[in-house]
Formats: C-alpha cells, structure tokens, sequence
C-alpha cells in the first residue's frame, strides 16, 4: 500500500528472450517453454556456465564489467558492483540484495563484513539503480508476467555471480562466500549449487519455487494478476523450474559445504509452509544445513530490532564459513 508506483504489465510469452537467435518460433509457447526448461535442467551445469570477461574495470570503490548477455537495454548490459575491500585479506563474500532494492541496500551489511575483516562485494542486480531502463521507476523487468524475460534476468544475475567470484578468485581471494537476500536468495542458490569454489553461503528468505513466491506473495500480487488467466501455477512452476531452487537440491546430497537458511516466521511474501517444504527435504535426505527462524515478517527484517538480529546471524556464519 506504501508503494503507489507499482504497475500491472501484460502477460507475453517473451519466446524472444529464451529464444536462441532472439526470434519468436512459431509454435505453441506453453510447450517451447517447458522443453527449454527440460533442457536447461538436464544440463544446468551448461546454463549457468559464465562466459569469459576480459574487460573489467575498477576505479576506486567501483567494478564494473560487460552483462554475460547484451539485451535491447544499454542500460542492463554493464554489470555494476561497489567493493568493500580489506587489504590482504583473503576471504570475501557477494553481496546479492533483494528485488528493487536502493541504492544503499545492504551497504551496512558490507561495511560490517569489511570490519570482520572479510572483503564484500555489492551486486547490483539485472535492472536495478544504475541498470534500470529509462523511464522505469522499479526493476519490473527482473520479475514481471513477462515469462521468458524473468527467466533471462534471473539467469543473467546467477552468471553475473559467477564471473565476480572468478574475478575474485584471480585477484588472489582463497575462500569466497555469497550472500542473497529475498530474489537474491535464489540468485545465490543457483549460483552456489553450480559452483564447488564457493565454499560458504546465507540465503536471507527461503522458498522452494520461484513461481510459488510470485504467485501467492503479498509483493508481488500485481505480478500475478498479469499472470493470472493466461497460465496457470502449475505451468508456470514448470516453466521457471530452471530458476527455482528446488530443483538443485540434491546437489548438496554428497558435497557438504556450509550454508545457512535464514526465514521469517511472519512472512507473507516467502510464506514459511514453502520455506518449510525446502527443510523437510534437506532433513529426508539429510542434507546438512543450518536454519534461522526471525520472529518477524519479510519487509520487518529490515527494521529495528530484526535487522541486527538478521546481520548478527549472517556475519557469524560468513566469518566462521569463510574460516573453514
């Protein structure tokens, strides 16, 4: 109800986004997505490999470097991040805020991670703050009815992911840890099922399936509305099963690296029956896991006192993950 600027965009397909060439086949578009999808499960290790990145640069407190896709929006196709360094440091930890979030999102959070003495770096996701398209006022593009885009935007920030922590791992970091909040929370997710190097993670707000987050989330009902009559959950859960954590699961079942699960038990935008539905999994097939329940609501974890409760939880566990 705060936020008035909130819009109801149409419902596509978006074929043209998932589409090799960029070209809309002419074919039934439930079914093309669901094939892709199929695909991109089979062989995720492919989907989410990041191209190579030679033009990176870094003045002062800014890293920038080329988006893994040029889209039709100049805007999105820089990559921007804000270093929090510590020298001779060789621990450091991605920072992935949530959807829409500002400019100074998360910036305590890294400020406390840079006094722990692990070095922190700020992703600005796809079209977010300085990648935001011209004349939008929210980041509608990384989450919309627009489901080949939404699929694009949350693969392209998991690659995103991927080639910060290859940069730094080649400027001499050792352990490397990532840290999501909300949509960041996924983002993180995929990236850390599909990269053995990163050795530590803190996923803040836990849901099974994106579609389920969109679809049944008080934040996101204007996205739903777009959705509904065109698709059902069901399809839709199917379509963006490549960008849904649940499918990625097991490939914690013989690789332990440490990862805490952070959930809000008032939440009405990550509903806590989703975030358990992940938790009953990782204890039937005894996955270890570390799990924090917030006696808060999803927007409440940001304020007073949560917040420090929530930071207090992540630092301890980035500081003693990213000590081995």
């Amino acid at each position: 109800m705060r936020d008035q600027n909130r819009k109801i965009f149409p419902f596509d397909w978006g074929l043209e986004w998932i589409h090799s060439d960029g070209n809309v086949p002419k074919v039934d578009p439930l079914s093309y997505i669901k094939e892709y999808a199929q695909t991109a499960l089979e062989d995720s290790d492919s989907y989410f490999k990041p191209p190579p990145v030679k033009d990176w640069i870094l003045e002062e407190d800014q890293l920038t470097f080329p988006a893994p896709f040029q889209s039709i929006y100049p805007e999105n196709n820089t990559v921007y991040c804000r270093l929090f360094p510590v020298k001779s440091s060789e621990k450091a930890v991605i920072v992935v805020p949530q959807w829409n979030a500002s400019f100074d999102s998360h910036v305590g959070l890294c400020r406390v991670l840079q006094r722990c003495g692990i070095t922190a770096v700020r992703l600005s996701m796809p079209y977010h703050e300085q990648r935001l398209p011209e004349k939008m006022k929210r980041a509608d593009h990384m989450v919309s009815p627009n489901i080949g885009r939404t699929i694009h935007a949350t693969r392209q920030a998991v690659l995103e992911v991927r080639q910060l922590a290859n940069w730094l791992r080649g400027q001499g970091y050792k352990r490397v840890g990532v840290m999501g909040t909300s949509i960041g929370s996924c983002v993180t997710y995929l990236a850390f099922a599909h990269d053995p190097s990163i050795c530590t993670a803190v996923f803040n707000h836990v849901s099974p399936f994106f579609a389920d987050v969109v679809w049944t989330g008080l934040s996101t009902r204007y996205v739903r509305w777009g959705l509904e009559g065109n698709v059902s959950l069901a399809d839709l859960r199917e379509c963006w099963s490549p960008i849904s954590p649940w499918f990625f699961i097991n490939r914690f079942k013989n690789c332990y690296r440490s990862h805490l699960m952070i959930t809000a038990k008032y939440d009405l935008s990550f509903y806590p029956e989703l975030s358990n539905k992940v938790f009953e999994r990782y204890e039937a097939e005894k996955i270890p896991y570390q799990k924090v329940v917030l006696p808060c609501g999803h927007y409440t974890t940001a304020l007073f006192p949560f917040k420090y409760l929530d930071g207090w939880h992540i630092c301890r566990h980035l500081i003693s993950g990213l000590s081995g």
